[in-house]
């Protein structure tokens, strides 16, 4: 369902949460305590406010939302939003070689950084995060930890963009 910025500045905080919870990965807590910043001018201002609710948590709040997003070209059970995301770019259709490198590459990321890899894929095509992959696991555990929030804060500026017109 989509909604115009007033809708979005109208509703409670329960509507609030049921219409953007999903925004961040499995936090809804962030659509929680960003309602209270109303009104937002339009869907810039309303990131914005979230961005700041999420740089307001600590670094282990940080870390956990970091950790609730899935493996990339996973077959578990993740949110809808994910899914669609992922299937945009082929991830649910890849092929047995491919699964086996995302399986290989997610196993090298996370056991390097704690973390699974995050990527906005609307950005990319399977070939590009492969090489992100590559490129990443090169970094140090505080520039990956920079670079998932980045990340996250990207995709959920596209769910946003999604939801609110």
């Amino acid at each position: 369902m989509t909604y115009t910025i007033a809708q979005i500045n109208s509703m409670s905080q329960d509507e609030f949460v049921a219409a953007l919870g999903a925004v961040f990965e499995e936090t809804p807590a962030i659509a929680r305590s960003t309602w209270q910043k109303r009104p937002f001018a339009d869907v810039t201002d309303l990131h914005q406010q979230m961005v700041n609710a999420v740089k307001a948590m600590s670094k282990q709040q940080q870390l956990t939302l970091i950790r609730v997003h899935p493996d990339l070209g996973s077959k578990v059970k993740m949110a809808e939003a994910s899914v669609q995301e992922q299937s945009g770019v082929g991830l649910d259709r890849l092929t047995a070689q491919e699964y086996q490198r995302f399986e290989q590459l997610n196993a090298a990321y996370k056991a390097k950084f704690g973390f699974p890899l995050i990527v906005a894929v609307k950005n990319h095509t399977k070939d590009s995060i492969f090489a992100t992959f590559d490129e990443r696991l090169e970094n140090s555990a505080d520039r990956e930890f920079e670079r998932a929030i980045a990340e996250i804060y990207q995709i959920a500026q596209f769910r946003l963009l999604a939801i609110v017109l």
